[in-house]
């Protein structure tokens, strides 16, 4: 059993996600009814690294009166960044190449002249193997599993999903409308690098005519085959959902800027690329609806909120039963432990034999294939 826990810190990595806010009050409350002192670190790992950009400092004290009523609102109140993983720090060297360095153990060396015990993380991939890192290195580290992606392995469902789903599902109920209004085609671009979880899901309950996702690349003639034959039927208005990172059978997902040092590739511009291709196929009005960021922003649904709780005050239970380099994952019916090591580094992608793909097809809604 490891040392007693008396002071813990919380960090926030990666995009932001309704249900943040609420997984930090509830380690904060939680670790609070147990006699622990909690801390936030500010915009990931910078508030560490970069402590002279905060006027109160990059790691501040979180009382009970600092999260009172943030439960539902949406982003952080500790900020996030998806830049500078101190794994692979771009610096700026001498001869004016970057060059990636690893800078945990600076944060290990600030923990230990903290005294702080313990280290809950929630974020996506990226921050759950910057958290094994730190586990692997020493430090006592529960993660929380947050992306509205949805593409986290061994956890049924992440925080940030439901309500990205239900916020896109709304804005395809308001464009069938419209859409058979002006009998136009309307291409709805959500979120979805490398996984079509978002699209998939909001496109069904949407009742959208064509989905098209990472993992199956598509073809536009399939698409506009189904536009004819819904004219054909005289249902004159079609709505295309499709993920960012979908891509097409002979070619490459749209990209806005390629990876360098410290940042990943910028997806961006495949709801145009689908527009024009299928006007140019159909002869028809087509618009472009790209929903991008307001997926992320908001407050979460009562799921989300709800899952948001279960995994903050998880994270803090498994931290007094002395766990660590662990994952808190939902389940059914209850909260699992998952070891790190098991999900950095790893996507959960659709799985083209799930039962949700197959309701798509019997419900005869065009995969693109």
């Amino acid at each position: 059993m490891s040392h007693p826990i008396h002071r813990i810190a919380i960090c926030t990595g990666g995009g932001d996600a309704p249900g943040l806010n609420a997984v930090i009050r509830s380690v904060v409350i939680s670790a609070c009814n147990r006699g622990w002192e909690c801390y936030g670190i500010h915009d990931g790992f910078n508030g560490i690294l970069f402590p002279e950009r905060y006027s109160e400092g990059g790691v501040y004290r979180l009382t009970r009166e600092k999260v009172r009523g943030i439960g539902h609102l949406g982003g952080t109140i500790l900020g996030t960044t998806n830049k500078g993983n101190p794994l692979h720090f771009p610096i700026e060297m001498p001869d004016g190449k970057v060059q990636d360095v690893d800078r945990t153990d600076e944060i290990l060396r600030f923990f230990a002249m903290k005294q702080i015990d313990a280290l809950v993380s929630i974020g996506g991939d990226g921050s759950l193997t910057i958290a094994n890192a730190l586990h692997q290195k020493g430090l006592r580290v529960v993660g929380v599993p947050k992306t509205i992606d949805n593409d986290l392995d061994k956890t049924m469902t992440t925080f940030g999903f439901d309500s990205a789903v239900a916020f896109a599902t709304e804005c395809i109920d308001r464009l069938h409308s419209t859409a058979e209004s002006h009998q136009r085609v309307i291409v709805i671009e959500v979120m979805g690098r490398y996984a079509g979880w978002i699209a998939l899901h909001s496109g069904i309950s949407g009742s959208a005519h064509a989905i098209l996702i990472p993992e199956i690349p598509y073809d536009l003639d399939k698409v506009a085959a189904k536009i004819h034959a819904r004219d054909a039927e005289g249902r004159l208005y079609t709505l295309v959902v499709v993920a960012e990172g979908a891509e097409p059978v002979h070619g490459q997902r749209a990209i806005v800027a390629p990876a360098e040092i410290g940042h990943a590739e910028r997806l961006g511009g495949v709801g145009d690329r689908v527009a024009k291709a299928l006007s140019e196929r159909t002869g028809k009005d087509t618009r472009v609806v790209v929903l991008g960021h307001l997926l992320r922003g908001g407050s979460p649904t009562s799921f989300d909120r709800l899952a948001a709780m279960r995994f903050g005050t998880a994270a803090v239970r498994a931290l007094e039963e002395g766990q660590t380099g662990i994952m808190v994952a939902l389940g059914f019916p209850g909260v699992d432990y998952v070891p790190l090591e098991e999900v950095a580094g790893r996507m959960k992608a659709v799985p083209l034999d799930c039962d949700t793909v197959q309701t798509a097809r019997d419900l005869a809604i065009c995969l693109g294939d």
